[in-house]
């Protein structure tokens, strides 16, 4: 993508970060209503040009994909997509290119949150493979002839009960709906994409009052070197820490509040 649109859809996945670092969001049930959306532009010419002309205002085409998408989708799709065609594109086909990236990455959450994006990342990977060698197997996956049904059920032979549920389901998705890439492409691309979301991690910051823009870059910046990757924060506002901040990342918490620092001085003075 280039210019508007690589803008465009890194705007997008903050807010899908955002949206899914909340646990209470389903990410499958996500997964598979961005999928339908992604489906539906694809098919729909008309549709996706006027959600993507320059010349309509933002809000406008907001409000239309959410008469469009109303009461077929829950609304954190609707929140997103509508997020996403307030944007401006360079092409029109990269509005739906960024929705099917949401899709997958949204099944990628659901596997990171039962612990199985690593088995995810190398399953994809490993299928790739066996697809790259296997000119029957490609064939057979490939085959314009072939139903979806046929096909998912082929996908489900070679993967049920060998493979995680998510992974299934991202290559089920990919065989089906190729648009227009080759099988082996599109399986470098979930590869790809897997491997960046293991890549990326969260931290859960907590202070007193709201980061400031360059703070928030500094700690970022710090905790990245700390841990050797890139940090995506996930900040909270909470009066009772007392100044300070508060860092949790996976079971590792960082402490450093008044508050922290007086409950430590209480247990002492109490010993």
């Amino acid at each position: 993508m280039n210019g508007a649109s690589r803008e465009a859809l890194a705007a997008a996945r903050e807010r899908f970060d955002a949206l899914t670092d909340n646990t209470a969001v389903d990410a499958t049930k996500l997964a598979d209503e961005l999928a339908a959306v992604t489906a539906l532009l694809d098919r729909e010419v008309s549709l996706r040009r006027v959600l993507t002309d320059p010349a309509q205002p933002g809000e406008a085409k907001a409000e239309l994909a959410a008469r469009v998408l109303g009461g077929q989708v829950g609304g954190e799709t609707i929140d997103l997509v509508s997020g996403l065609v307030r944007a401006r594109w360079s092409r029109s086909r990269d509005l739906v290119d960024s929705l099917e990236e949401l899709a997958s990455a949204a099944d990628l959450v659901a596997a990171e949150r039962a612990g199985a994006l690593d088995d995810v990342e190398d399953e994809l990977f490993r299928f790739g493979r066996i697809v790259s060698s296997s000119s029957e197997l490609r064939g057979a996956l490939t085959d314009r002839r072939a139903t979806v049904s046929a096909k998912s059920g082929l996908v489900g032979e070679l993967l049920g009960g060998r493979a995680d549920q998510r992974t299934e389901r991202l290559v089920i998705r990919m065989v089906t709906h190729p648009r227009g890439r080759s099988l082996e492409a599109g399986l470098d691309e979930l590869s790809k994409l897997a491997a960046a979301r293991r890549d990326r991690t969260v931290a859960v910051v907590t202070s007193a009052v709201p980061l400031s823009d360059r703070q928030k870059q500094r700690l970022g910046d710090a905790l990245g070197k700390l841990y050797g990757r890139k940090m995506h924060l996930n900040l909270d506002v909470d009066p009772e820490v007392l100044g300070g901040i508060s860092v949790r990342i996976g079971d590792e918490v960082i402490n450093g509040t008044i508050a922290d620092r007086l409950e430590e001085a209480t247990r002492r003075m109490a010993g």
